[in-house]
């Protein structure tokens, strides 16, 4: 049961990665450190809404 998300970026709040993930297994939202092209620098992204 892999489900499609949408990662985004906490300071810009743009959209930059899709991943998948496993909703029976993991029903926390993702939260993980990314690299932002708008922002050119790493920064946290968090998994949103599609």
């Amino acid at each position: 049961m892999q489900t499609i998300i949408n990662m985004e970026c906490t300071e810009c709040k743009r959209r930059n990665y899709t991943t998948t993930k496993n909703k029976s297994k993991h029903s926390e939202r993702r939260n993980a450190q990314k690299y932002c092209k708008h922002c050119r620098r790493h920064t946290s992204h968090k998994e949103v809404k599609a």
